[in-house]
């Protein structure tokens, strides 16, 4: 314990010393600088805030207990005992939120993510429950003041996608979507089955972090560009150019093709967004692979071949299989309301962690 509280009076003086540098009229100048304390402010702004709220709590119930060894009237003891009994479990709930809070954070958290659904087995109905998956995100992501941008899609002919790409951007969307990469099997009757029987499939989805510049340095040697004509829907003028464009990273073999913008340059730009995404990705998921061995996380950020949640249309009922939660209301979940899925998730990841840490 003594250990923890060395390190919240560390981080209550970091926090003051960065609040009178972002007031200093030098630092505002520095655009820079003045953005990354002012973030570094925020992030250790609820801990502070929890801390603080700690000792005040803990002040209070050593008042009271000093109280008690007072000579006091039976009904202000009463009083004294009743505060006691509130005060207490509060002290207990503060402190496990300041071990949650101490928690290593991932540095990818605060970012914005490049999602990808992907049709898998199953055919048409496959492509259908990608697209229901894109709707269930979308509207996730408009509960929570997100915006979401569909930056590729390959759809069928029935109103599926084999494949969508979207950039959504917000308020710490990765923190919340990264448990989200993985299998997903949907158990529903198909519309197109007219015997009424109950069809298996599945669609895919990934979840990669944005990658910034200083993430990430992607030599453009090593970058392979093809322009060629787009095709399908868009009229004459996405035929008559060769506005397409396909990009290869050659070290590892990652390959981008964009055709949804008119231009060729608006192609390139989003062809270069995707594959900084899934390029950072690549060496990221290999270096969590080295860690895994060492340390197997049952929610961790999920291998995408491995089926994470079963969505099942006739019960209603979806069951998130890593950490063996079911709940009744999928209406509600493809409606967007995924707040009890991925609340539990991370405190399940959080309880792991704390676990962990604790054990080590």
């Amino acid at each position: 314990m003594d250990e923890m509280f060395d390190r919240l009076q560390a981080l209550v003086d970091r926090y003051d010393e960065l609040n009178e540098l972002i007031s200093d009229p030098e630092v505002i100048a520095d655009t820079q600088r003045f953005m990354a304390l002012s973030k570094e402010e925020a992030d250790l702004r609820e801990t502070v805030e929890v801390y603080h709220q700690y000792q005040k709590i803990t002040e209070q119930i050593n008042e009271d207990n000093d109280m008690l060894h007072e000579k006091l009237d039976a009904d202000m003891e009463e009083v004294v005992k009743e505060e006691l009994k509130e005060l207490e479990p509060e002290k207990t709930e503060l402190e496990d939120k300041i071990r949650i809070l101490l928690l290593p954070k991932d540095s990818n958290d605060d970012k914005n993510i490049v999602m990808e659904i992907h049709g898998a087995t199953g055919g048409d109905e496959a492509s259908l429950f990608a697209a229901d998956l894109f709707n269930m995100y979308s509207r996730y992501a408009e509960k929570q003041g997100w915006s979401v941008e569909v930056v590729d899609r390959n759809e069928t002919e029935v109103g599926g996608f084999k494949e969508i790409v979207m950039l959504i951007s917000g308020d710490k969307v990765y923190s919340k979507l990264k448990y989200e990469n993985g299998a997903h099997r949907v158990q529903r009757v198909p519309v197109t089955e007219s015997a009424g029987r109950l069809h298996t499939s599945t669609a895919t989805v990934g979840v990669m972090p944005e990658a910034e510049d200083v993430d990430i340095d992607i030599d453009p040697k090593d970058i392979r560009t093809d322009v060629y004509r787009s095709s399908g829907a868009g009229g004459q003028h996405i035929n008559k150019t060769s506005s397409a464009v396909r990009m290869t990273h050659l070290p590892t073999g990652i390959v981008v093709a964009m055709q949804d913008e008119r231009s060729q340059q608006q192609n390139r730009a989003k062809a270069m967004q995707i594959l900084h995404a899934r390029v950072y990705n690549y060496y990221a998921e290999q270096e969590e692979s080295a860690y895994n061995e060492q340390r197997k996380s049952a929610v961790g950020t999920g291998d995408r071949s491995e089926r994470i949640r079963t969505y099942n249309y006739p019960q209603n009922r979806v069951t998130d299989h890593r950490i063996g939660l079911t709940l009744n209301k999928l209406d509600k979940i493809m409606n967007g309301d995924l707040d009890d899925i991925i609340d539990a998730l991370i405190l399940y990841d959080q309880t792991e962690k704390l676990e962990e840490l604790n054990n080590g």
